[in-house]
């Protein structure tokens, strides 16, 4: 009996330590400080967590059992085993599951004169709009949650803001893949960009390509999308402003405000996630390097890492803009991205740099914040990527042209003063 108590005793102990450390390792985020998590590992983990947690933690019961039972293994081993395996299980959950909390049909919006309370002019905020409906999302708001939405919907679309601090990256989509409905939840980060899951399918999906891993296809140029569009969720047109250009452009507009919990655990805990968030995310805008170093690829020196830009594919043409570029250039640029025409253009008054598509057979010089020229309203482009950081967009976007004019070139257009700022 004693042989049979210590086989299960070790056996329990070994699966449930091995699961628990793959656990720890892959999804318990601070790891990444420290190590080099494999995505393939992280995803293999997101695809499989409980599964995996319901075989370590039976695992963790047989060791338990078989030394209260059948005096399996020594007391001071089974203990210290308990509370490793505490941290080890509970940590990345409460951290992933209660830390990470999104807010994907609970988001509540505030009319700006209410929102001004809790937000700056000056802040950043990520916008979206529909009919002259418009939400806005500070970013120091949307951090810890990372998705912000309600059953209201914008003007009746069902429109999910998400969002990375990692890339100071918010991304707007409507959470449906070939019409089914997507459950999403935030899961972890890599390649300092967030990895949502569906939990209907339990498939991972990159924020910034917004398509489940199973879908997509490899290429020298990043993970691509199948040709099925139904495949990808639909990307919302997204774009950045002050909060005092969104009060202007939009008095009617409602802000997405992140009230502390009335619960005054989830309070504490809250406050004490966000003090980490605030002050890793404020370093990561500060510091040249990534503050978790789990790129991919080599570091493209043409801007320095830390440079916003305002990115878009097109039929697999990558192009991106800096601000500074588009004003240089009196505020408007014109270039041609695939087999589309857009145009760049910088408002002053909202603070805000849009891009749309340009439909009018010419170049377009005068266009307003609301995509207003001469010639008619142009659309804004759904898939782009406003003022993210450049590390992030060159490691999803690795063949990407810097700041086009014109047709394609096969040279980038960057500003002397930005490649010596790299260099």
């Amino acid at each position: 009996m004693a042989i049979i108590g210590n086989l299960l005793f070790y056996a329990g102990l070994a699966v449930s330590l091995v699961i628990g450390l793959l656990y720890f390792r892959d999804l318990g985020d601070v790891t990444q400080m420290v190590l080099k998590v494999k995505r393939d590992n992280m995803a293999r983990f997101i695809r499989n967590e409980y599964r995996l947690l319901a075989v370590g933690l039976s695992a963790a019961a047989v060791m338990t059992l078989s030394h209260l039972l059948l005096g399996g293994g020594p007391f001071w081993l089974w203990l210290v085993a308990v509370l490793l395996l505490i941290v080890l299980y509970a940590f990345p959950y409460v951290w992933v599951h209660v830390g990470l909390r999104n807010q994907k049909n609970s988001a509540k919006y505030l009319p700006v004169r209410d929102a001004m309370e809790w937000v700056s002019p000056s802040s950043q905020v990520l916008v979206i709009e529909n009919n002259g409906v418009a939400r806005a999302h500070p970013d120091a708001q949307i951090m810890r949650p990372h998705l912000a939405g309600n059953r209201e919907g914008l003007d009746g679309e069902n429109v999910i803001m998400t969002y990375c601090a990692m890339a100071n990256l918010g991304i707007g989509y409507t959470p449906k893949i070939e019409g089914q409905e997507l459950d999403l939840e935030v899961l972890a980060q890599h390649g300092n960009n967030l990895i949502l899951r569906d939990n209907r399918t339990g498939e991972p999906i990159q924020q910034i390509y917004g398509f489940r891993d199973r879908d997509g296809t490899p290429s020298e140029n990043g993970a691509t999308c199948p040709v099925r569009p139904q495949l990808a969720m639909r990307p919302w047109p997204t774009f950045r402003m002050t909060m005092r250009g969104f009060k202007k452009a939009y008095p009617d507009g409602k802000v997405f405000i992140n009230k502390p919990s009335e619960n005054p655990f989830l309070f504490l805990f809250d406050l004490a996630i966000e003090t980490i968030f605030s002050s890793e995310i404020s370093r990561q805008h500060r510091v040249n390097e990534p503050i978790i170093g789990n790129m991919n690829r080599t570091a493209d020196k043409r801007l320095h890492n830390k440079t916003y830009v305002w990115g878009v594919d097109i039929d697999g043409d990558a192009v991106c803009w800096t601000d500074d570029f588009v004003i240089e250039n009196g505020n408007t640029v014109n270039a041609r991205v695939g087999t589309r025409d857009l145009v760049v253009a910088w408002d002053p008054k909202f603070e805000s740099l849009g891009v749309w598509y340009n439909d009018t057979g010419a170049p377009v010089t005068e266009i307003d914040f609301f995509g207003v020229t001469p010639a008619g309203r142009l659309q804004r482009v759904e898939n782009v990527r406003p003022g993210m950081f450049w590390h992030v967009w060159a490691e999803y976007f690795p063949n990407t042209d810097i700041n086009r004019i014109g047709e394609a070139s096969g040279k980038d257009e960057t500003s002397g003063a930005e490649t010596e700022a790299a260099q």
